[in-house]
């Protein structure tokens, strides 16, 4: 199940299908999503992550009945991947309508997010920002730009850089649908919003991505 939020509140609650139909939610063609900022691969905690992972290699190495034991325990745990709550992620980071451009720059930086969903003085969903389209061409200042016209754009409310309506998904929807959204709209993700209108999460592309490589026994035809 999917909703559509904007400035107006809910403005569709439905299956994909009739969505697909919702005017303004297609010709979201947006430029290409920020990739998440990730960790340095030099930094310690990575450096002890791999140590630890082949320490664990090692004693496997020179016992492989416990080894097999492992395979076989993590075998059994596996279990099809087929709904949004299999995948996406719990905790999220929201933007304030509030917010000024320049605050949701920063927020974007200080959280190594490439996108966050915007919401009112109640929490409801109304658009996301996305750091794609602050880097947009017409968005950066250039030689001739006045500093003062620059301060002015970075004073604008979100609301003016955000995409809205923005669609959104419930928990227990089909990651198919979800992956044929995506393509549809070009965003990067989707707010993950129950029933009642709290957001819940965030499933983005890293997700059902993250999902594949992950190797678990994916749902992919039913």
């Amino acid at each position: 199940m999917f909703s559509v939020y904007g400035v107006m509140g809910r403005l569709f609650n439905g299956p994909m299908d009739q969505m697909r139909q919702v005017g303004g939610i297609n010709r979201l063609t947006r430029t290409r999503a920020v990739a998440r900022i990730g960790q340095d691969p030099s930094s310690s905690d990575t450096g002890d992550d791999l140590r630890r992972v082949a320490a664990g290699l090692e004693a496997q190495a020179h016992n492989p009945v416990a080894a097999y034991a492992q395979v076989q325990e993590s075998d059994s745990q596996r279990r099809a991947l087929n709904r949004v709550a299999d995948v996406m992620s719990r905790k999220v980071w929201t933007l304030s309508l509030a917010a000024t451009v320049l605050q949701g720059w920063q927020f974007l930086s200080e959280q190594g997010i490439g996108q966050a969903p915007v919401v009112d003085a109640k929490g409801m969903l109304v658009g996301m920002l996305l750091r794609a389209d602050l880097l947009r061409t017409e968005h950066l200042p250039t030689p001739n730009t006045h500093p003062l016209a620059w301060q002015a754009w970075l004073a604008q409310s979100v609301a003016d850089a955000m995409c809205t309506p923005v669609p959104s998904v419930q928990s227990d929807t089909d990651l198919r649908h979800v992956a044929r959204v995506l393509l549809d709209t070009g965003l990067p993700g989707l707010p993950v919003v129950e029933a009642n209108g709290a957001i819940t999460g965030f499933v983005s592309r890293s997700d059902l991505l993250r999902a594949i490589v992950n190797d678990p026994p994916l749902d992919l035809w039913s």
